[in-house]
């Protein structure tokens, strides 16, 4: 059997993506125990999300290389035999409104489409194909009835986006429009916890998502200046927030990452998760397989990163060994040859010069 990629520069820019994910991660890690140290907190959760995205990564580039077709199909149906039997099997904070734990659901059924996908998409035989395929509009169908309307719009847009992969010239430019996307959800949540909203767009948000959820960003932000380099610690969201004190312990978080990071872990905590978003599309970026296939994990992964932004998805443990998963299978090198895109030679002889 022989490497998809033997060139000497692909195993450097492999070296530095995977070398870049273990200073992050553990940056992550480290960071969380100083504020924590510094407010008393409790890293634990912080510190189970690293341990989650590091194995699940593992496991998708051992898994990938070796099965790279079957590896993603296997852990789509397993994401999706999750999303079905959630309310027994996700844990974490069970909630009746999305994002809570139907976020977590959606979560589940775009990182399950995203993967099955990515087998199509590395799939040769046209039967094998057209039937992955057929499954992955399958759990789109699917997420219509067993999450919210959200999660429905995401799977199909990562179904689009594994569709049309194929014509991205550039996967730097489709993986730097994925990038915009998720900074552009986030700051609108910002701007949301800040009022600074227009109108119209600030009352379709509460509208969508009620007006306790905004006024839990809303304290988060206000924990986040009152202690913006340390943050008051973290798991103190709930114990020091205004509403979460009067909120179910189910309800007591801020329901957005970004905005969690900056209560909890300041400034160099929201700067550490952007971090973590950025080098897994700085990988599937340096990846030698497929464009398509790296742009559609990307896609499925700034879903999730979406989902995350507006909800607490990330609090539980099979998203983010999933989202860690579906990352180390589109970055993972088959020992299988597989064929390149069906590119004209010379855009991927400019791909080629984007990686160097």
């Amino acid at each position: 059997m022989t490497s998809a990629a033997d060139a000497p520069s692909d195993s450097e820019r492999r070296n530095v993506s995977d070398a870049a994910g273990v200073v992050v991660l553990g940056a992550c890690a480290t960071w969380s125990l100083i504020t924590a140290a510094a407010h008393d907190g409790r890293p634990e959760g912080m510190l189970l999300a690293v341990l989650a995205v590091a194995a699940g990564y593992a496991a998708g580039r051992i898994c990938g290389a070796l099965l790279p077709v079957a590896a993603p199909c296997t852990a789509a149906l397993a994401g999706f035999g999750l999303a079905v039997a959630a309310a027994h099997t996700l844990p974490g904070p069970q909630t009746a409104a999305p994002p809570g734990h139907l976020g977590a659901v959606a979560a589940l059924l775009v990182l399950a489409t995203g993967a099955v996908s990515c087998a199509a998409l590395a799939a040769r035989p046209p039967l094998l194909r057209l039937a992955l395929r057929a499954l992955a509009a399958g759990i789109t169908g699917a997420s219509a009835v067993l999450g919210p309307v959200a999660g429905f719009g995401l799977c199909a847009a990562v179904l689009l986006c594994s569709l049309t992969a194929d014509h991205m010239p550039r996967r730097g430019v489709g993986l730097a429009g994925l990038a915009l996307t998720a900074a552009l959800v986030t700051g609108t949540v910002w701007a949301a916890a800040e009022d600074v909203l227009p109108g119209g767009l600030s009352d379709s948000l509460e509208g969508q998502l009620g007006e306790h959820r905004l006024q839990l960003w809303r304290d988060a932000l206000t924990l986040a200046h009152r202690e913006p380099a340390l943050g008051v610690g973290p798991g103190r969201f709930a114990e020091l927030g205004e509403t979460a004190s009067l909120s179910l312990p189910a309800e007591a978080r801020p329901h957005s990452a970004p905005l969690q990071q900056a209560a909890e872990q300041g400034v160099v905590g929201v700067a550490l998760l952007a971090a973590v978003f950025c080098w897994v599309l700085y990988s599937l970026w340096r990846t030698p397989r497929p464009a398509s296939v790296a742009l559609t994990a990307g896609a499925a992964l700034t879903a999730v990163a979406a989902l995350a932004a507006v909800g607490n998805v990330l609090s539980f443990t099979t998203v983010t060994v999933g989202a860690g998963l579906l990352a180390g299978l589109a970055t993972a090198r088959p020992l299988v040859y597989e064929p390149p895109d069906p590119a004209p030679a010379s855009t991927r002889a400019r791909e080629q010069r984007e990686h160097r």
